[in-house]
């Protein structure tokens, strides 16, 4: 019995994308640096700041001046982080069948409390998150598995009767590890190169509502 259903959030839940990117472009305009597309943002878009950095400045975390960068980012992302983040196709449609089901949801995200904690109560969920966890709450974020058991302890959900939704390979790494059932977004912010097999989801989905097929399964 599924007794909970918990999400990653950028690129699972909410397309934030555009507004990472445009903060990120920003930053790149005040050094006089190229800007770049959306397309070239969003298979980087749930990497944090380090990955689009990297992919704009080419500043990665060994690099002296990391630091300011980084926080230069992500000042520049809290000016917008609500501007053009909307929830995927289908994404609040099967929020409120879970509720229907009597299924718990929540979300367990890299993304720092300081944003989600203002970004998830503009998102407009049908049903609210019985739990969020961000990057920051339990001191290690995903991969590690101290996210997932602490967010199944939050709601009373048994791990190996819980779901986990992403779209990254830490996603599901971290969801094979704490023992819950792992669910592949393939709308997400996947990059050509990602050898999504190798990840060995329990499930591929292409739409929000084709979990509903999954949770049938198990």
């Amino acid at each position: 019995m599924i007794q909970a259903v918990l999400f990653d959030l950028d690129g699972t839940l909410a397309d934030t994308a555009p507004d990472l990117g445009s903060a990120l472009n920003a930053v790149l305009r005040r050094h006089n640096l190229p800007e770049k597309s959306i397309a070239e943002i969003r298979p980087y878009a749930g990497h944090g700041a380090a990955g689009l950095l990297k992919l704009g400045a080419g500043i990665t975390p060994d690099h002296p001046d990391y630091a300011r960068w980084r926080t230069e980012y992500l000042d520049e992302y809290d000016r917008r982080y609500a501007q053009d983040t909307a929830l995927f196709d289908g994404v609040d449609e099967l929020i409120a069948e879970l509720g229907r089901r009597g299924i718990k949801w929540g979300i367990i995200t890299n993304k720092p409390a300081r944003f989600t904690d203002k970004l998830v109560p503009k998102l407009g969920f049908a049903v609210p998150p019985a739990v969020v966890v961000s990057g920051d709450t339990c001191g290690e974020p995903k991969p590690s598995v101290k996210p997932m058991l602490y967010a199944c302890g939050q709601i009373h959900a048994e791990p190996q009767h819980t779901v986990y939704v992403g779209d990254a390979e830490r996603d599901i790494q971290a969801g094979r590890n704490a023992g819950m059932t792992t669910v592949l977004a393939e709308w997400g912010y996947i990059s050509d190169e990602d050898d999504t097999d190798s990840w060995q989801a329990d499930f591929h989905i292409r739409t929000p509502f084709d979990l509903l097929e999954c949770l049938d399964k198990i």
